[in-house]
């Protein structure tokens, strides 16, 4: 049973760059963009597992395959952050990062059930135990800005938990190192020249975008809301992503994304889950939805692969007076504004005050009196790319647990797409059996 699981870390190591960082890399300047990230760890699961048909030599071999998988991934990790030098260092209170080779921490976890155990019914409380520290904790709690735990099933599965620094990295930056690492593990010792593979645009975005002299001083910490929360997972496959998007579909917006299509639907159904939920009472709300700036500076080519962090918001809303008629296709003609007025205003570029109104408005949105959603698509960033070795990872997952959070990612066919939302649950109660969602998303479907 899943609530009989337990992760044993059995080994712990820092790993060190393969070749020391020379002098000129050795401060990394942050960005005004790093400098507003909060000081908390982004979480990312990829699962593996055992393709092995000969189950009499997989027991043999287990043993064995536990430490060669691990040496392959810690001798691969070693070689990465030889190019990708930040994640070794350490965080010099919002003005830099000091590369100095301190190194990644490593765990390699035993876990007592087989892989399927997990992924038949995932359960975001217990994945939490796959991760090497909590998305709260600090650079200063850790000592690290990146972790990694290596957990070992018994079936000889196995499960890699990233826990990476926001200072560090956004959706774009995590996946390009992943991405990176695993394709240096794949080549193995074949070859010495990885530099093809690698972004050498650290420390560009803070020319680019330079820091803001008061940021430097302490900001408040980001606080997680005591309220009872629950995460839950919703799997729009492909079939019912054409079905939506055709259902959405409008004289203004007459070919919506799956992404819009989705935020759309959810959005609808949060509010009218809000309306059940406060005795017919109706709210005005808000939907906020992160932009990866890379793709909209037209007249900034040189940010387009820039590592750390680059990311803005814009925020749609609903009045409470709209809300009684509100559908799909209202939603995601809002939708479709919002982000086509947000690259109208920045793609010639973004200033230092600018990046910070898009944080004070966000911590303004949670504090008004309306419905705040917030949404972060990992949509079309390769983790189902990642080959260490063993094959394609069979189920990739992202989960904050903050309250309100919607987080989208592909499903393995990079068709369908899977959300994980973040609701008091009460709320979630109420949500989850709508029955215009139940028509396009299935909850919590099995993996295999």
């Amino acid at each position: 049973m899943v609530s009989e699981m337990k992760v044993e870390v059995t080994h712990k190591e820092t790993i060190k760059p393969s070749s020391p960082t020379p002098s000129h890399l050795q401060t990394t300047n942050l960005s005004v963009f790093d400098q507003l990230s909060p000081d908390v760890y982004i979480p990312l699961l990829l699962f593996y597992p055992n393709n092995s048909r000969d189950d009499e030599a997989n027991n043999i071999d287990h043993h064995s395959s536990v430490a060669e998988r691990s040496k392959i991934l810690k001798t691969s990790l070693s070689e990465t952050l030889t190019h990708f030098y930040p994640f070794a260092g350490e965080f010099q209170y919002n003005v830099s990062i000091s590369c100095n080779d301190h190194g990644a921490a490593f765990f390699e976890a035993r876990v007592n059930c087989p892989i399927s155990t997990i992924l038949e019914e995932p359960d975001f409380v217990i994945l939490k135990k796959l991760l090497p520290t909590g998305i709260g904790s600090t650079q200063a709690d850790t000592g690290y800005l990146l972790l990694v735990q290596a957990n070992f099933f018994d079936c000889g599965g196995l499960a890699i938990g990233v826990s990476s620094s926001h200072i560090i990295t956004d959706a774009y930056t995590l996946s390009t190192f992943i991405k990176s690492w695993a394709d240096i593990a794949l080549m193995g010792s074949t070859t010495t020249d990885h530099h093809a593979l690698l972004p050498k645009k650290f420390g560009a975005a803070a020319t680019l975008f330079p820091q803001l002299d008061f940021l430097n001083s302490p900001q408040p910490a980001l606080e997680f809301a005591e309220e009872k929360c629950i995460t839950k997972r919703f799997v729009f496959h492909a079939s019912k992503i054409a079905a939506l998007k055709s259902r959405a579909a409008s004289a203004t917006v007459p070919n919506p994304t799956r992404i819009e299509a989705v935020s759309a639907l959810i959005w609808k159904c949060a509010t009218e889950t809000s309306q059940l939920s406060n005795s017919g009472v109706v709210r005005a709300s808000e939907w906020s939805s992160v932009v990866n700036i890379r793709k909209i500076l037209v007249q900034q080519p040189l940010a387009y692969d820039l590592m750390g962090n680059l990311v803005g918001l814009f925020s749609v809303r609903t009045e409470a007076s709209e809300v009684v008629d509100i559908d799909v296709q209202s939603l995601v003609a809002k939708l479709r504004k919002g982000v086509e007025e947000f690259k109208i205003k920045y793609g010639n570029g973004v200033s230092g005050e600018e990046a910070c109104q898009f944080f004070r408005e966000f911590g303004n949105l949670m504090t008004r009196d309306v419905d705040n959603y917030n949404c972060s698509s990992w949509c079309r960033f390769p983790f189902y790319e990642t080959n260490f070795g063993w094959g394609k990872p069979l189920w990739v997952c992202q989960s904050t647990g903050m309250k309100n959070l919607i987080v989208l990612m592909d499903t393995r066919d990079g068709v369908g797409i899977e959300v994980s939302l973040t609701f008091k649950e009460e709320t979630m109660a109420v949500f989850e059996t709508n029955k215009e969602l139940l028509a396009y998303a299935s909850v919590n479907p099995t993996v295999i």
